[in-house]
């Protein structure tokens, strides 16, 4: 793959609670992150997958598609709420459902919280991608559902927001495209 081409984000949706804000708040990064020529977007709603309630034996066939999915993916963005200062279950069964997919790629946060920007959710999850040798971005997008409208088009904060994302976004393509040619020059180990 050429070093020009668009680097492969999977934006990954990561609440499959009834009634969650992820899929609006994911949706709304994945149209900004789009407008970018320099990436190609892939949206993941883990609430479309099939996993199992408990880790088996064998890999199930959803299992299979996530791990291919993020296999095929050079860089990822993780939308999250923050439940009980922490990241959903769900969310951590789909990260453990993968491994060697996860090396040598970048990951971004994007994280909210009622009353909280998700910061606890983020510095968790920063903690299980390291272990999974995945480099994760210092910038990330923060959003209070108390203090914003994110369904609505346009939140209240919209430009430190927008910074945030295009911060975020530039780190993210930055080490994406160092890491893809990384990998291409040399296999990584672990």
């Amino acid at each position: 793959m050429a070093s020009g081409s668009p680097l492969r984000v999977a934006v990954i949706i990561g609440s499959t609670r009834v009634g969650r804000m992820c899929d609006t708040v994911g949706g709304w990064f994945a149209e900004w992150a789009r407008e970018r020529d320099d990436l190609a977007i892939e949206l993941l709603d883990l609430a479309a997958y099939d996993f199992p309630g408990c880790y088996p034996q064998e890999a199930t066939p959803s299992m299979c598609e996530f791990a291919v999915a993020i296999g095929r993916a050079e860089a990822f963005v993780v939308v999250t709420p923050e439940y009980n200062r922490s990241f959903p279950a769900s969310l951590k069964q789909a990260i453990d459902f993968a491994y060697d997919e996860w090396q040598a790629k970048p990951v971004g946060f994007v994280a909210y919280g009622a009353g909280s920007t998700g910061f606890y959710a983020v510095e968790h999850l920063r903690t299980v991608f390291g272990a999974l040798h995945a480099v994760t971005m210092p910038d990330w997008v923060g959003i209070d559902l108390l203090g914003a409208d994110v369904d609505e088009g346009r939140p209240r904060d919209a430009d430190d927001r927008l910074r945030a994302v295009a911060a975020l976004l530039d780190q993210l393509t930055w080490w994406g495209r160092v890491l893809r040619d990384g990998r291409r020059e040399r296999p990584y180990v672990s």
